[in-house]
């Protein structure tokens, strides 16, 4: 996985042995989502639509699709429910890109909007974590519990 941070946003690209059609499922299908991210996840994949990821019961993200291009693109804002988030419900935009690559799918995801460098490194920290359960997840695997799924595991949640 390739990781890096600009000013304002955190970039990472990662290989899954799926093609994009299966990939983009991942992020707009609730019991696809929650075999990489999450415990619970309520989405409604239309522009406007919400999207809500309990990720352990302490940390839930919250925002909504803004496009939907499947299965190329989409975009969603991303905030926290918790009263003391550097970020709140929908204050930041993480756009995903899908392109086939070598037998399978080369996803680029970009966060923009972090308000600070704390909360790209946090983000950046939480995506990483995820991205690389989303690997085994779309290429068919199972990226085994989820150890962020307790809130004594949570603190670099995206």
């Amino acid at each position: 996985m390739e990781s890096a941070r600009t000013s304002d946003a955190v970039k990472m690209d990662i290989r899954i042995e799926a093609d994009p059609e299966t990939v983009f499922e991942f992020f707009t299908d609730p019991d696809k989502m929650i075999q990489w991210m999450g415990r619970l996840a309520e989405l409604d994949p239309r522009p406007g639509g919400d999207l809500r990821v309990d990720i352990n019961g302490e940390h839930i993200a919250r925002g909504e699709y803004v496009e939907l291009d499947p299965p190329n693109r989409l975009e969603f804002t991303w905030g926290w429910e918790r009263e003391d988030a550097g970020v709140g419900p929908g204050g930041s935009t993480v756009s995903v890109t899908l392109a086939e690559a070598k037998g399978g799918t080369l996803l680029t995801l970009a966060h923009s909007g972090l308000p600070s460098d704390e909360e790209r490194a946090a983000h950046g920290e939480g995506w990483s974590h995820y991205l690389e359960r989303l690997v085994t997840a779309g290429s068919g695997g199972y990226p085994g519990p989820d150890p962020w799924a307790t809130t004594e595991g949570a603190d670099g949640a995206p």
